[in-house]
């Protein structure tokens, strides 16, 4: 696995439990989180390589864009609270 991949893949599932941590009441929301951190830390790295976004890389793994649109993500989830 590239290495760009799994810190996708931490920073995703770090800010999904995180988010648990803050607002979260269950083991289900955990799961929910967890995995709406990582596909919306995948969706920031697509919308920053669409969109030619270079404000923060660590190699090809746009930070900041992934990170804003992981936090997006989760408060939409939390929102629909589903």
């Amino acid at each position: 696995m590239a290495p760009y991949l799994l810190l996708s893949l931490l920073l995703g599932g770090a800010y999904g439990a995180l988010f648990h941590l803050w607002r979260g009441k269950n083991i289900r929301e955990l799961v929910i989180y967890f995995l709406t951190g990582i596909i919306g830390f995948g969706l920031g790295q697509i919308i920053g390589n669409v969109l030619g976004l270079n404000v923060f890389l660590i190699g090809p793994l746009h930070i900041v864009e992934a990170s804003v649109m992981s936090w997006v993500c989760l408060f939409v989830m939390q929102w629909l609270k589903v």
